[in-house]
């Protein structure tokens, strides 16, 4: 099954948790001191907020599985974009360890797809390569 992403900077972790606490009617499911996420059921996404070197509005979306057997048929589907498609691999980021590859829309806009193996306590620390992230993705997680 697959959950849409959504990841935006903010200039408040604190403010922005209030605010859309109260849009989605549900308490976020990971708050770190720079990072909130909401793993939504109606609508089904993963909506995740976060300090962006004053970096504020969209910084990436992407399609999130749950099994790695989906990401491959998903990451077949990005490759017949035509955009270049990137593959992190496996990498710990945004407070979780996740196999990762990305796409650029036509317009520049970034696209993560990914499946999440497990929540882990640092913002980001590399396990595979280095990361091969859209320009439009880069700062949600430093290493």
């Amino acid at each position: 099954m697959k959950r849409l992403h959504v990841h935006v900077g903010v200039e408040s972790i604190e403010k922005s948790i209030g605010f859309y606490s109260a849009l989605f009617g549900a308490e976020p499911t990971t708050v770190k001191h720079d990072y909130a996420k909401w793993l939504l059921e109606d609508p089904r996404v993963n909506f995740a907020i976060s300090l962006r070197d004053g970096q504020t509005g969209l910084a990436h979306l992407g399609l999130q599985v749950d099994e790695s057997d989906e990401l491959d048929h998903l990451r077949v589907r990005l490759a017949e974009t035509s955009q270049p498609l990137s593959h992190e691999g496996e990498t710990e980021c945004c407070y979780a360890q996740s196999d990762k590859s990305w796409v650029e829309d036509p317009s520049g806009i970034a696209w993560e797809a990914f499946v999440t193996m497990k929540e882990v306590d640092s913002p980001s620390v590399r396990v595979g390569a280095p990361p091969k992230r859209p320009a439009a993705a880069e700062g949600c997680c430093k290493p």
